[in-house]
């Protein structure tokens, strides 16, 4: 199990391939993604590796966060978020990670805050069908109906669905497909969309549900030492993604 990165989505595009077909893609930028902290099972009582992204204003920082910043020697952090790893993937710290972590045509996972909502009705929120449009029902065309029961056992169940917040919660899409990557602009182009809004934080890491590749780099893609052509190499970049599902392909982006 490897560490994961901290990237920034960007917005969505597309992808054309030589077969005049597209893809729909999410740019996700990772802007000095750097190793802040380890984690050992021996000192903590488990294994990660603490990861931070964007420089920081000194005078933004609090003195703990400045504290915990000089002792790793590097420079403030934005946003700190640890990935849970394997003992032989730990890295050093102060090593920034690169978009060369991932590959062309492998699978990731990507955890971020949904946008929120607000207050949102039953119909909204829960995909309810709402009441009749006629037929006695007045004013009350988008109310979710019935929510208790008689006077046995006559309460509301906790968990029922109703109105009520909807959105900025941490949701996780899965599998989505790494179209190409960017290494001169530190780029990653996953197919579909990802959670959050323009400029959010993102957590991109290896999908739990697919095998990983043998091309992706062990126990991390770092800065140093990343090819120097601008692209990464690991798959196709003008064919379609070959190992996608049917079902899958025919469901387009989530």
């Amino acid at each position: 199990m490897r560490t994961g990165l901290l990237a920034r989505k960007l917005g969505m595009s597309r992808v054309f391939m030589d077969d005049g077909s597209h893809l729909p893609v999410t740019v996700l930028k990772v802007d000095g993604c750097q190793v802040v902290a380890q984690r050992t099972e021996a000192r903590d009582g488990y294994t990660a590796v603490q990861v931070g992204i964007e420089d920081a204003k000194t005078k933004n920082v609090n003195k703990p966060a400045r504290g915990h910043f000089a002792k790793a020697n590097v420079a403030p952090k934005r946003q700190l978020v640890e990935f849970r790893v394997n003992d032989d993937a730990l890295i050093e710290v102060g090593a920034e990670l690169s978009v060369a972590h991932f590959v062309e045509g492998q699978f990731v996972d990507v955890t971020a805050m949904s946008i929120g909502k607000g207050f949102a009705g039953a119909m909204k929120r829960h995909n309810f069908s709402g009441l009749r449009a006629s037929h006695g029902v007045s004013v009350s065309h988008r109310s979710h109906g019935s929510t208790g029961n008689s006077q046995d056992p006559g309460k509301v169940f906790k968990g029922k669905k109703m109105a009520g917040h909807m959105g900025a919660r941490q949701v996780t899409e899965q599998n989505l497909y790494v179209v190409r990557t960017d290494a001169v602009r530190s780029l990653i182009l996953v197919m579909g969309a990802v959670p959050g809004p323009k400029g959010g934080y993102v957590k991109v890491s290896d999908a739990e549900k697919r095998a990983l590749p043998s091309s992706a780099p062990y126990p991390a893609g770092l800065k140093d030492s990343e090819s120097s052509s601008g692209h990464v190499d690991g798959g196709s970049k003008e064919s379609g993604p070959p190992d996608i599902p049917a079902d899958d392909a025919a469901a387009g982006p989530s």
